[in-house]
């Protein structure tokens, strides 16, 4: 049985691949989607093969994995070999950011030393490159389907984990990917070689002076 919040996660996945569909067929499926209960989505879930079946048991195939898979479409911001990091779609604040392991690996309270340095690096790119820029960013892990993930979550106001979540649409998402995957220009500054004015008294004294650079 799927428990409260992995019908909210499942549905809100559901809902965003929709979003493409023709107005008056994309109500109708969001409708749908919206009242079904969690015995209604499961076997919604069998039916479309997203819960897959190995040696007669069945396994619920997380939809963490699905985005690791390429199988469910999402906003990357950043990958290595250990973990993704992907907008949160319904997030809390503007750059809600979730960094997905691409193992499922056991940590409650204590983020492996990787992945904290992955979210770490992830962090400092929200706060160099978001406008409007947060006050603060919290890193803290949350678990679904069995899957370990840390959500980075920028503070401009007073947000919390328990603040209301919003529906951000593909342009605003679009709009913070860009901002996170724009390479930062650095500008090199040329160092001017020192020149030494030579005073009118020092001329002709036979005293050699460094040769003036025009």
């Amino acid at each position: 049985m799927l428990s409260p919040e992995q019908v909210r996660q499942i549905k809100s996945q559901i809902l965003k691949q929709i979003e493409n569909f023709p107005p008056e067929k994309r109500e109708i499926a969001r409708q749908q989607i919206d009242s079904m209960n969690s015995e209604q989505l499961e076997e919604f879930l069998e039916k479309n093969k997203l819960i897959k079946t190995k040696s007669s048991q069945s396994l619920q195939e997380c939809i963490f994995c699905s985005i690791i898979q390429g199988d469910v479409p999402s906003y990357k911001i950043e990958e290595n070999k250990n973990a993704i990091a992907v907008l949160e779609i319904n997030p809390i604040s503007k750059g809600h950011i979730l960094i997905i392991p691409k193992k499922h690996i056991e940590f409650k309270e204590k983020i492996p030393k990787g992945l904290s340095s992955f979210a770490q690096k992830i962090s400092r790119k929200i706060k160099s490159r978001l406008k409007p820029k947060p006050k603060e960013i919290k890193i803290y892990p949350s678990s679904l389907f069995g899957h370990n993930i840390i959500n980075i979550l920028p503070i401009y106001e007073k947000e919390t984990v328990d603040s209301e979540r919003q529906h951000a649409t593909q342009e605003q998402l679009k709009e913070i990917q860009e901002m996170l995957l724009k390479k930062k220009i650095v500008s090199k500054k040329i160092k001017r070689q020192k020149v030494e004015k030579i005073k009118p008294e020092d001329k002709h004294t036979g005293i050699w002076l460094p040769q003036r650079i025009p």
